[in-house]
């Protein structure tokens, strides 16, 4: 096991970055497992203990009648425990879910009190990844979860035109996997910050991406590591793994009732006004770029915009508000949340070009508020940026099996902080002017 958890209540590491540093139970009848019969549907395994893939469960119950309207994929998802919402949609899509004697293929299908719901969870779909050894920035470890803190630049999970070199790659050599693996439908969820399915379209999110070794001879021997949540290929920072399917599911559930503890630190053309407060806006898909996302709020609210809110607070601010040090804390989680957040506020984000902090934005605003003689020195700054300044500082989750909350940090990495001191130095000097 790897060093213990950081303070729950304490960032000692956030000093270094200010300028001075002081789930309805389902009843074991409406439940068949051909693969394990006497296997007790409603306990998690005890600890250490792998369990079954769950394919060939069944359900069939109906919807109580005093219940709302609702979706199937959540609903299916509240009546079996330790399965992901994302492998009930792969169930859904497969055909092998029923409403009424009809059978439904739509994850969004919507289901009301009196209806007769079938269904079955499908097979794993085959992972065309390879384990790759390549270091791992692991911060925390043990037989159940696993804290990474991922590089910028890297991609999490295989997809079209990234097939190799992904962090799932790196996870299935570290778990010591053997080419056999199997993962669910990657698909979007109703949780999480900025996460991209080739890296243009995917939520924080939970009930991704669920990685698993299956042993044809011995269906128990069954290790399950899984990408709860993902962080876009160009932001740095924590990332927390599942290595079981009860893990996975229980730290899937706490994204989806946003009790996980997630900060994030940017660097911003512009500064926000007021230095901080709560922005509560809804974000879409840009109906003109569908690799991007907008907030849209009153009149401009679109059908399909999703309900999002963000808190954030100045940290620093640089050159008489040129650009700024903020810090994000997120109530919702949803694709690019940040990002489409920041632009709102008018406020993008140093090196997101999709959403307008473009190298030329930032000089725009720095420039005027700079002597010429450090023109040359802001250029250079600014050019080398290859990536949104966008990390992520610190997660906390309660422990699947312990039920202890364990939270961690790690300080933005080198590209992004270098940017930032050197911000802070010229800003020093400009004020001594």
């Amino acid at each position: 096991m790897l060093p213990a958890a950081a303070s729950s209540s304490s960032f000692s590491s956030l000093n270094l970055l200010r300028r001075n540093p002081n789930r309805s139970r389902v009843s074991p009848r409406t439940l068949q497992c051909s693969s394990s019969p006497d296997l007790d549907p409603e306990s998690p395994p005890p600890r250490g203990e792998i369990r079954a893939n769950h394919a060939g469960v069944r359900l069939e119950e109906r919807v109580e009648v005093r219940t709302e309207k609702t979706r199937i994929d959540s609903w299916i998802s509240s009546r079996i425990r330790g399965v992901s919402r994302a492998r009930i949609q792969s169930s859904i899509r497969s055909g092998l879910v029923a409403v009424n004697g009809r059978t439904v293929n739509k994850v969004s299908h919507i289901i009301k009190g009196g209806d007769m719901v079938s269904c079955m969870i499908s097979k794993l779909q085959p992972l065309k990844a390879e384990p790759e050894d390549m270091p791992l920035d692991i911060v925390y470890e043990d037989e159940h979860v696993l804290v990474v803190n991922k590089p910028a630049h890297m991609v999490v999970h295989p997809a079209p035109g990234n097939a190799n070199g992904t962090l799932v790659n790196a996870i299935l050599h570290h778990c010591r996997l053997p080419t056999t693996a199997f993962v669910t439908n990657i698909q979007t969820s109703d949780t999480g910050e900025c996460s991209e399915s080739s890296d243009s379209d995917i939520e924080d999110c939970v009930d991704q991406c669920s990685m698993e070794e299956v042993d044809v001879e011995n269906y128990e021997a069954l290790v399950r590591p899984g990408i709860v949540h993902r962080l876009d290929k160009g932001t740095s920072g924590l990332l927390v793994v599942a290595k079981d399917d009860h893990s996975h599911a229980h730290l899937a559930e706490q994204f989806k009732k946003h009790t996980i503890h997630r900060v994030y630190m940017s660097l911003t053309t512009g500064v926000p006004n007021p230095n901080y407060g709560r922005i509560e806006v809804p974000i879409a898909r840009d109906s003109n770029n569908r690799i991007r996302m907008v907030a849209v709020s009153g009149l401009n609210n679109s059908r399909h915009a999703r309900y999002a809110a963000s808190r954030y607070k100045v940290i620093d601010d640089f050159m008489g508000g040129g650009a700024a040090l903020v810090q994000w804390r997120l109530e919702t989680g949803r694709t690019h949340q940040i990002r489409a957040h920041a632009k709102y506020l008018g406020i993008p984000l140093l090196g997101d070009d999709a959403y307008g902090g473009t190298k030329d934005m930032a000089l725009s605003l720095l420039r005027p508020r700079t002597p010429p003689t450090y023109h040359g020195h802001l250029s250079n700054i600014i050019s080398k940026l290859q990536r949104p300044c966008l990390h992520a500082f610190s997660i906390g989750f309660e422990h699947p099996y312990t039920g202890e909350f364990l939270q961690f940090s790690r300080p933005p990495p080198d590209d992004f902080s270098k940017v930032l001191d050197q911000l802070r130095s010229i800003s020093d000097c400009c004020a001594k002017i």
